[in-house]
């Protein structure tokens, strides 16, 4: 029986689309082409998921975020041969989903004479059918991995006044920049629907508005990559009210938020396809009678 060594390691599945983010083992760890999911070893008083982020970065040279829960594997060699000895092994990983920003650069090796000698996105699909040689604990990894579930509720106005619509268009903040849409957001906690459409009006149009009936209610479910750059499994309900505001010009109040515009927009020029907007406006236009 060899001596007892113990080693405490947190590593990171980070997914985009059809692919995983992986590490190469360099050579100093074995002379086969194998790879392995961004991490390694916590030092003594060291976080997990510190240590995670800051292994992801040295092996990837990409800035992570990790999720508050994790998966735990632990795997037990009794009879194992570790740098030139032979010992009774026993690793404990702990693997957390983790997301980098969309628009991170091509994966490189920042750590220099460490243990990972290439970093880059892999097909899942070849890593499932071994087509990408890697160690166990990727599949392990990965046959307990669930992309994130997310549920919003919002509500929006629907209000039209002498032909035209008023619109509000997304600024470089939100997922489709340069799109217009219905004044409205999500609802907060503890929030009604007609409260959201009064305080919404008045961030993203500068008007004293009002809820009247309910128009419509319309739901959008996607699986894509937020705009952090997670993951998701996207479900979105919007609760469209027609609503009134009182005179004004229209001005955007929120400074710094997802709304860059608000205008009073011909619905001719809706009709005629000459402003990008939402297909949830012309849903609304639709249910309202007024195409």
């Amino acid at each position: 029986m060899g001596q007892r060594v113990q080693r405490l390691a947190a590593y990171a599945v980070i997914v985009r689309d059809d692919q995983i983010l992986l590490s190469r083992l360099s050579e100093k760890v074995t002379t086969k082409e194998l790879w392995s999911l961004p991490g390694g070893g916590v030092d003594h008083g060291e976080d997990p998921r510190d240590a995670v982020v800051r292994e992801v970065y040295e092996e990837t040279g990409l800035r992570a975020e990790v999720d508050l829960t994790a998966h735990v594997f632990s795997l037990h060699v009794a009879d194992s041969w570790r740098r030139g000895r032979r010992v009774d092994a026993h690793s404990v990983r702990i693997v957390y989903e983790g997301w980098v920003p969309a628009d991170s650069p091509k994966p490189r090796v920042t750590e220099v004479d460490g243990s990972t000698a290439e970093a880059a996105w892999k097909p899942i699909a070849e890593v499932l059918d071994g087509t990408v040689p890697t160690v166990g604990l990727v599949n392990e990894a990965l046959s307990s991995y669930r992309i994130r579930q997310r549920q919003r509720a919002a509500a929006y106005a629907y209000v039209v006044r002498d032909g035209a619509i008023l619109l509000t268009r997304t600024s470089d903040l939100a997922p489709d920049p340069g799109t217009w849409h219905l004044p409205g957001g999500g609802i907060d906690h503890g929030e009604t629907p007609s409260d959201t459409v009064r305080r919404e009006l008045w961030e993203e149009c500068g008007l004293e508005g009002e809820a009247d009936d309910l128009l419509t209610v319309l739901d959008h479910h996607f699986t894509g990559t937020a705009p952090n750059g997670r993951a998701e499994d996207f479900h979105a309900i919007g609760i469209i009210y027609r609503a009134t505001v009182g005179a004004g010009e229209p001005r955007v109040v929120e400074q710094g938020g997802t709304t860059d515009a608000v205008a009073w927009v011909p619905l001719a020029d809706i009709e005629a396809g000459t402003l990008k907007v939402y297909g949830s406006v012309r849903a609304a236009i639709a249910a309202a009678g007024d195409a």
